[in-house]
């Protein structure tokens, strides 16, 4: 990321300065910040543009780590503006835990560009079967109803096989740069998007918080009812959309969700403020187009 001088900050260091916009990594420990770091130089292009780069994924079966992976790049998912999933040709599996991830990547598919890079260590016939594997193994993963454009070359290098790739590679290296510098573009219009998308789900968490509550006992038998409420999560969901008309896409994962459950005491959980939902609803009713239309002439 951009910064006064060419150094290296440690996770530690960098989650405690306010300047910098990592202090909720703190939430996930040390063992993570142990291992986090942030590199700052100056250069133009990270005057409007930071990069994180994750660790590779674990091929096979889950390799333990001592801090919660997939919550980091949920965290980050949150905050960002593109998602790179890079692929290698010679490594199509998609192992247990980059499952996970891509699983923990709902909400935002519309970030996701999908890269098969070192397509040139293969030839064309190869390729085809690569591509039409890659493209199997990301169906059966991402919820969506249309596939991610998958960007195919050798983005670090000129293609060895370069006769073989003719000006393919070239294109779609530019096909991918034009994409990249139409994001600082909408960057506006994302982040009203996200907070907007914030705003809906809080007040779908607030009605079934509310609604967990309501279905609870008022003096025995709670330790009981608190199990059968998150064994049965999916029929409340069901209830309370059904109750408040709400989008079955706007809700959270059930499984994420009774993960929560199980660490809180629901006596700690406040009543409904019906004057905070109202304020919520007039927000997305009138001050977000208002909002939208002081930048309209950004997107124009």
């Amino acid at each position: 990321m951009s910064g006064p001088a060419e150094r290296t900050i440690p996770g530690h260091t960098v989650a405690v300065q306010t300047d910098l916009p990592f202090s909720g990594l703190t939430s996930f420990g040390g063992p993570f910040l142990s291992k986090f770091q942030v590199s700052q130089m100056q250069h133009p292009l990270l005057e409007n543009m930071t990069f994180v780069d994750t660790p590779g994924v674990v091929c096979g079966e889950n390799q333990p780590r001592n801090y919660d992976f997939t919550g980091v790049i949920s965290w980050f998912a949150a905050k960002c503006d593109v998602i790179l999933l890079l692929f290698d040709p010679q490594k199509l599996d998609i192992s247990d835990e980059f499952e996970q991830i891509i699983s923990s990547l709902q909400g935002y598919e519309d970030k996701i560009r999908v890269i098969l890079n070192k397509a040139d260590q293969v030839d064309n016939k190869q390729l085809r079967k690569v591509y039409g594997a890659l493209m199997w193994s990301l169906g059966k993963v991402l919820s969506t109803p249309k596939a991610p454009r998958v960007y195919i070359g050798s983005f670090d290098k000129k293609p060895e096989h370069e006769a073989a790739a003719g000006n393919d590679f070239e294109q779609e290296q530019d096909d991918l740069l034009l994409d990249l510098e139409d994001v600082p573009k909408k960057a506006c219009d994302r982040k009203i998007n996200d907070f907007v998308k914030r705003a809906r789900s809080a007040k779908i968490h607030s009605y079934i918080i509310s609604q967990l509550m309501k279905d609870m006992p008022p003096l025995v038998g709670k330790a009981k009812a608190k199990k059968k409420l998150i064994h049965d999560l999916e029929k409340l969901f069901a209830k309370v959309r059904k109750q408040y008309g709400f989008p079955a896409g706007d809700f959270p994962s059930v499984e994420q969700f009774r993960e929560v459950l199980n660490r809180h005491n629901f006596a700690d959980f406040g009543k409904l403020d019906l004057k905070m939902i109202q304020a919520v609803d007039e927000m997305l009713s009138n001050d977000i187009p208002q909002l939208l239309k002081k930048f309209q002439t950004l997107y124009g």
